[in-house]
């Protein structure tokens, strides 16, 4: 087992990572910036190295200045988290040349994953359903054209690097696609340093459905079921929960096995999620992979009972799933968690500042993930998620119910969040009776504006 390890980020997720290293009995190394000095993450480490200012690209996104920190402090690994550096294949292989182990998948095959158009062919390859597209980049305008002419209005451009729905533009005629393929482009070669679009049809009410997957260095998959996404806005997940309510055992089984043989042939390790689509007739296709930990994995924990950070530490220090997972995985009811994100909860503008009061609620089922206090400050320089509430009950009512009171118990003062627009979704009969999809924030915005106006 690794002697000591360097986590490559901040927040909720460094703070995660470092209590799982301590339950392990690994000693911990956190990295910060200098907004970041005051940070929890930094206080329960056990050493820290301010690596940079403020901005991400001068201190967490700086890959010299974090191996240096790594190499400073004589860690064995690194564990890079999600966002940040964490599906940055270049990183990883600085990582392996430095002597350090990466916590996460090889670099080939993180570059591989993430490059979405080449994933799109992977998992063809493996006959995982995926939706109609574009075989690859698209190299101009007219490709563009050529390839929805034959896929058929209304399609989608995306970035094949990056996410977080930068660089993507749905298009609904000729006559607006070479306008949308510029803007797209534009916006992902700012992003993501990398312009290249890739196609699919697009969908118009999907749901939002994702596999957790572990492997083993040893050539051992193992799927761990679901969790639904839907409740999004702008691309932007809100709410996941697990188990969907529209994946069967049937389906669930069926997939996990497609899913575990297609990463056993492509030499994946360490932690992941496939990402499907779900159309109106229960036809689901692949859209993506992530080749990290993501910020919902809590729920697939609450309803497992699998740790899944350090089943991650655990692959990466060379160790057998068998040895990880022992037995068949179960689903014990139902998880759902709310991202409370420090905006508006109507406008959706940032709110950066200092929380002058914090209470977080508890009892049986209630988990918080967070790394702020009362007298934090929240920077504006980073992510504005402040706090993951995840709650567990027998079933989604009484999960839904269990969250609705915790919600009532959260508070956070001196800056706005979104909990109160949770309050509200988590009020909506359409939500509770579980009719969701990827638009459903929109119908739920127009219904609270009808409703507004009628009490006007």
């Amino acid at each position: 087992m690794f002697r000591k390890v360097l986590i490559a980020n901040r927040g909720e997720i460094a703070l995660r990572v470092i209590s799982a290293c301590k339950e392990m009995g690994i000693r911990t190394v956190a990295v910060y910036s200098q907004a970041d000095r005051h940070s929890l993450h930094v206080k329960f480490a056990d050493e820290a190295i301010c690596i940079g200012p403020p901005r991400s690209a001068e201190s967490y996104l700086n890959v010299p200045a974090v191996i240096s920190a790594a190499e400073i402090a004589d860690v064995d690994a690194i564990h890079p988290g999600y966002g940040l550096l964490s599906e940055n294949a270049n990183f990883a292989e600085v990582c392996r040349a430095s002597n350090i182990k990466f916590i996460g998948p090889p670099p080939e095959v993180t570059r591989m994953m993430g490059e979405k158009s080449t994933a799109r062919q992977t998992m063809k390859k493996a006959k995982v359903p995926i939706l109609p597209g574009s075989d690859g980049i698209l190299e101009s305008e007219a490709a563009a054209l050529d390839c929805a002419r034959g896929i058929g209005y209304p399609v989608i451009l995306k970035a094949v690097a990056g996410g977080g729905g930068r660089g993507m533009r749905i298009c609904r005629s000729a006559e607006d696609l070479p306008a949308l393929f510029q803007q797209a482009s534009n916006e992902a070669a700012g992003a993501f340093g990398n312009g290249d679009l890739y196609m699919e049809k697009f969908i118009e009410r999907p749901r939002h459905i994702e596999f957790q997957v572990l492997a083993d260095e040893h050539g051992n998959v193992i799927s761990l079921g679901e969790r639904e996404c839907s409740i999004q806005r702008r691309h932007q997940k809100l709410i996941e929960e697990a188990p969907s309510l529209m994946v069967t055992p049937k389906l669930r089984a069926e997939l996990g096995r497609t899913i575990e043989r297609c990463l056993r042939d492509v030499g994946y390790w360490n932690a992941g999620t496939i990402e499907f689509l779900m159309d109106e007739d229960g036809k689901i296709y692949f859209i993506e992979m992530n080749t990290r930990i993501q910020v919902e994995h809590c729920v697939t924990e609450m309803v497992t009972g699998i740790d899944l950070v350090k089943a991650q530490i655990r692959i990466a220090a060379g160790e057998r799933l068998a040895e990880i997972v022992t037995g068949p995985v179960a689903i014990s009811g139902h998880a759902i968690e709310c991202r409370i994100n420090a905006e508006h909860p109507e406008k959706f503008t940032p709110s950066a500042g200092t929380i002058t009061a914090f209470n977080l609620p508890g009892g049986n089922g209630i988990r918080v993930d967070t790394a702020q206090y009362a007298e934090g400050v929240v920077p504006p320089y980073y992510d504005s998620l402040i706090a993951k509430l995840i709650c567990h009950a027998s079933n989604r009512e009484e999960a839904m119910n269990k969250m609705q009171r915790a919600l009532s118990q959260f508070v956070v003062q001196g800056i706005h969040t979104t909990i109160p627009l949770h309050e509200k979704i988590f009020a909506d009969d359409e939500f509770r009776s579980g009719g969701i999809d990827t638009k459903f924030m929109e119908r739920f915005f127009d219904r609270q504006a009808q409703k507004a106006k009628d009490e006007a």
